[in-house]
């Protein structure tokens, strides 16, 4: 996956971080998402219903089970999503990579198919650090950037247009990284949104220290 995320890095770029997730972290946060609850309340409330119509006494027509439990069984949908999300995080997170160069971010992400993302960081209005329960305890962290719009494409070319934020999530570097791309992000916003000397291959007007 890296070797397909790095193909799209331009001639003209330099590499400054490239990485995955914490594994233990991405695990956990894939395992204890904010679906468990709803999973764990409708399971227990669907499967009680399939236990008393197996076992109850109030049921006297047995070929009644021939429609419930195939109805009920479906009606576990969202019990089986979740648990198909959760048995997939080893393939998502094979699919998941992070590259940051001097002019961009890629994250390639996915799970049956593959998605690449790339965003200039001309194109970026904000860059945030998050850190929620797991990340604390795993001592990783999220950071998180914002834009009027992003471009994902996936292995076959097609583009999806979102205004959603993206991050480079649950790794153990955040720090640097974090003040990596702000730095990045700040310097090269800065020189397009002041183009002084119109715009030579040194901005000499802002004190940014972007060349190129």
């Amino acid at each position: 996956m890296e070797n397909e995320l790095k193909a799209l890095v331009g001639t003209n770029e330099k590499i400054l971080y490239e990485g995955k997730p914490d594994k233990k972290t991405f695990i956990f946060e894939s395992v204890f998402n904010p679906m468990l609850p709803f999973a764990l309340i409708w399971g227990i409330i669907d499967f009680g219903i399939i236990g008393f119509s197996i076992f109850g006494a109030a049921v006297d027509d047995r070929s009644f089970l021939y429609f419930i439990i195939p109805f009920m069984l479906l009606h576990l949908m969202p019990v089986w999503l979740y648990l198909g999300g959760v048995l997939l995080t080893r393939r998502k997170y094979k699919n998941t990579y992070y590259i940051v160069t001097d002019r961009a971010v890629y994250i390639s992400s996915g799970t049956f198919r593959k998605n690449y993302f790339n965003k200039p960081f001309a194109e970026l209005s904000h860059v945030d650090l998050h850190r929620g329960i797991f990340d604390q305890w795993f001592d990783v962290g999220d950071i998180i950037f914002s834009s009027s719009h992003f471009i994902t494409r996936d292995s076959n070319g097609n583009q999806t247009i979102s205004s959603a934020s993206v991050g480079i999530n649950s790794i153990k570097d955040y720090v640097n990284v974090y003040n990596l791309v702000k730095k990045l992000q700040q310097d090269i916003y800065t020189d397009v949104m002041y183009p002084n000397d119109k715009r030579p291959a040194e901005n000499h007007g802002y004190n940014t220290e972007y060349k190129g």
